[in-house]
Formats: structure tokens, sequence, C-alpha cells
């Protein structure tokens, strides 16, 4: 902001301090794990939309064979959508394979032709290792592809992929900012956002006023809303003078505009909102408005082994780092 008097407080940091002056900042997936290893330095990347990849250049990272997969699985690792949501439409008849009716625990290979609702489908099998994202979204931007009213979206700012596409780990409100996470996978994705995995959600929120002992512990112990109770599993005074106050608040889902709503049951107004943490990952002080980071191999192994997912071996080629 233009007033360093409003300035976001930054968030305390909980990654160790690099081992000497200058070397790269790095935010691990948690700070518990260990340190990457040299290799990986740098391996997380600032990226910006870039072209599909010209076919022509592939010959030198060609993919490890794939060995045949349930379909419903595969599906859900190119980014169509969970494992679940998947089989449903199985039985639904909305999947075909080499032409003909798909059916539950069918199983596919690489070079069989899948069509999903009509649309062929660029299967994604689980040799390769997912990609993953941080963006740090701006406000007027919506998290989905379809708007009736053609806002700016989040998609539109994301690397371009030669096969599949990037699935959003939840949502933020258009007049929301902060960390969005995506990722190529569906079944990842869907265990980010699947409430019995109690990953904290934690946002720096502006208001104008103060809030009140009393309304500072009615927001602890639960609210009532339209769609039923909440509660903040934390809250704590992040600064500010004046007018505007900011406060630190944590919770462990994430309905439609929650936060903001759970302050208005309490009198107060939200005149900024924006998340800093999604589980494990926290967004990087470094990392601009409207820019992405890529999480490193090992990393993104990590977070799947905190989800007890395969580890598949890493076989993407190494991309350079690219400005938006």
């Amino acid at each position: 902001m233009a007033n360093s008097k409003r300035r976001l407080p930054a968030a305390p940091s909980r990654s160790p301090r690099p081992a000497a002056a200058g070397a790269p900042r790095r935010h691990p997936i948690d700070a518990a794990s260990p340190a990457p290893a040299a290799t990986e330095e740098g391996a997380r990347r600032r990226l910006a939309p870039s072209p599909a990849l010209d076919p022509s250049k592939r010959g030198r990272h060609q993919d490890v064979p794939s060995k045949p997969e349930r379909l419903h699985k595969a599906l859900a690792q190119s980014g169509i959508g969970s494992r679940r949501e998947m089989e449903e439409l199985i039985v639904a008849g909305r999947v075909n394979v080499n032409g003909q009716p798909a059916h539950v625990g069918q199983t596919v290979s690489p070079g069989d032709r899948v069509k999903v609702n009509g649309k062929l489908v660029s299967l994604r099998f689980s040799n390769r290792l997912p990609r993953v994202i941080l963006y740090h979204k701006p406000e007027g931007e919506i998290v989905s592809r379809n708007d009736p009213n053609h806002r700016p979206t989040v998609f539109t700012s994301m690397p371009r992929l030669a096969t599949g596409r990037w699935v959003a780990v939840g949502r933020l409100d258009f007049n929301t900012s902060g960390l969005l996470l995506l990722t190529t996978s569906g079944e990842l994705a869907n265990r980010l956002m699947h409430p019995r995995y109690q990953l904290v959600r934690e946002y720096a929120v502006r208001i104008l006023g103060e809030v009140t002992d009393e309304s500072r512990q009615r927001l602890l112990e639960g609210v009532e809303l339209d769609d039923g109770p909440a509660q903040f599993a934390s809250f704590q005074e992040a600064g500010g003078e004046g007018a505007n106050r900011w406060y630190r608040v944590s919770l462990f889902e994430g309905r439609n505009r929650e936060v903001r709503r759970m302050f208005e049951a309490v009198g107060v107004f939200v005149s900024r909102l924006m998340r800093v943490r999604y589980g494990p990952l926290a967004l990087p002080p470094s990392l601009k408005r409207g820019q992405v980071l890529e999480l490193a191999e090992g990393e993104v192994k990590r977070l799947l082994a905190g989800f007890d997912m395969e580890n598949p071996e890493g076989d993407r080629p190494p991309r350079r780092s690219r400005e938006r």
C-alpha cells in the first residue's frame, strides 16, 4: 500500500534462516522437514504463463513407460476430479474408452483413447509427479473457468500445460487476496480440501475499528451463521494504527465468505482479507501479487507422503525460471 502505516504486517517466518548471506530464501513444506539438497536449490520457480511445449523438442525428455491403471484413478490424476467423482461419471455412462462405454474397475494404458462427456482426455499416470504451485492471488480475480460476468480469472495467470489442467485447491473470493494452491492432480487437490485432514487456513484481516474482548471471545467460542456454527481456532492482534486494525485468524474449514461473515456476525466490517497459509504451505513474503511459485520435486514428494499418496519418481524436465 502507499500508506506505510497500513502495510500488512509481515508473517512470522517459520522457515530456517539461510546458511549464508545472499543464499536464496526457501519456504519448505514445514519447519520439521529436512533442508532440501543442494541440487534442488532454486528448484522453486517464479513462473509466468508460458507457451505450450513444442512437440519437436520433447525427444530428450520421454516419459517413463506407464503401467496400466484403474480408469477412475488415472482420470483423477489428470485433474478431472476426485476418484469418487470419476466413478460417478463412469456409472452415469459419461466416460468411454476406445469408443466403448467404460465400466467401474476398468484399467487403461497409455495409448487408450478416453473421452469424458465426449471430449478427449490426456491421461496422467502415477509414474509422473504432479505439479504444485503457489499463486499470490490479487483482488479482482475469480477462481473459476466459467463466469457469466466475464471477470478476470486466476487461470489466465497459470503456466500452460501440454497435458492435463490446473485444479484449484478451494477458492478465494473475488475481493480476497493471498495464497491459492493449484495442482495438476485432482486426487491431491481433493485431499487438500477434504475436511477429515483438518488443514488450517490462516488469514490476515484488516478491519475498521477494533474488536472488543467480548466479540473476540464469541468468535473463538463460535457464532451462528446461515449455514451452521463457525469458530476461529486462533485469534491474534497483528498491529495497525488509526482506524484500521490488523488481526491474524485461523480456522479449519473454508466455507463461502466464512471469515467475512463471522466478523459481520459480531458487527465488525472487514476492509481487507488475505490468506497467508493453507495447511503446511505459507505465502512466501517475496512472492508478489499475480506471481506463481512452483514447489520443487522434493517438496511435492513430501506433500504426497503427508497424505499417504503414492510417491512416483519425478520425470518432468527442468524448466527455466521466468518473470511475469
